[in-house]
C-alpha cells in the first residue's frame, strides 16, 4: 500500500492545488496586472520544471504574454504581427509535433483531430511561409487558441469549471467534439 502510493506521487513546480487555481484564473481574468504575475508565477514553474513544463500551461503563458504586451501599448503593430505569430506558429507546432514523429501527417489533418480551427493552421502557414496577417487576425487567432487551451486543458484540471454554457456559434462549431478527456501535458499528448 505505502509501495502504491509513492508510485502515485509526482513532483510538480506548482506548491499546490491553490496555486495551480491561482495561475490558471489570473491568465484568463483579463487584468493586466494579474495576468503578468501568473506570467511571472509560470516563468518561475518553467525554471524549476524546465522540459516537463505541460504544453498547454507553456503555450498559454506565451499567448497571453503577447495579450499583455498588446494592451500595454508598447509595441508597434508589426512587432505585435511578430509576437503573436510567433506563440501561434509556437503552438500548432508543438500541438501537432508529437503525431508527427510517428508518420509525416498534413497538420490540417493533425488539426482536425485534436479540434484546432483549420483557418488557425492556414494561419500558421501564412505567419511561416507567406505575408504576414493583418494584427486584427492575429489577435482573433490568439483569442481562439487561448479558448481552445482554456477548454481542452485548463477547465479540466477544475472538472471545467470554466466552461460557459453559452457560447456563440462560432466557438460552438470551432469546438465540436472536443474529447473528454484531451489533454496537453507531456505525458499524456503522445
Amino acid at each position: 500500500s505505502r509501495k502504491r502510493l509513492k508510485a502515485l506521487r509526482t513532483v510538480v513546480a506548482w506548491r499546490g492545488r491553490a496555486e495551480w487555481d491561482q495561475v490558471m484564473v489570473g491568465l484568463y481574468c483579463g487584468d493586466s496586472r494579474l495576468q503578468q504575475e501568473a506570467l511571472d508565477r509560470v516563468s518561475a514553474w518553467k525554471s524549476r520544471y524546465g522540459p516537463k513544463m505541460p504544453l498547454a500551461v507553456d503555450c498559454t503563458a506565451e499567448l497571453i504574454r503577447c495579450k499583455v504586451l498588446d494592451s500595454s501599448g508598447r509595441l508597434k503593430s508589426h512587432e505585435l504581427i511578430l509576437s503573436y505569430g510567433l506563440a501561434l506558429v509556437r503552438f500548432v507546432n508543438l500541438i501537432t509535433e508529437r503525431k508527427q514523429k510517428v508518420a509525416s501527417i498534413p497538420l490540417r489533418q493533425l488539426a482536425r483531430e485534436v479540434d484546432i480551427p483549420i483557418w488557425v493552421v492556414d494561419l500558421r502557414h501564412e505567419l511561416t511561409h507567406g505575408k504576414l496577417p493583418p494584427l486584427a487576425l492575429c489577435r482573433k487567432g490568439c483569442d481562439v487558441v487561448l479558448d481552445w487551451l482554456r477548454k481542452t486543458y485548463w477547465s479540466r484540471q477544475l472538472g471545467n469549471n470554466l466552461c460557459e454554457e453559452n457560447e456563440d456559434e462560432d466557438e460552438d462549431e470551432e469546438q465540436e467534439g472536443v474529447e473528454e478527456n484531451a489533454e496537453l501535458d507531456n505525458d499524456t499528448w503522445d
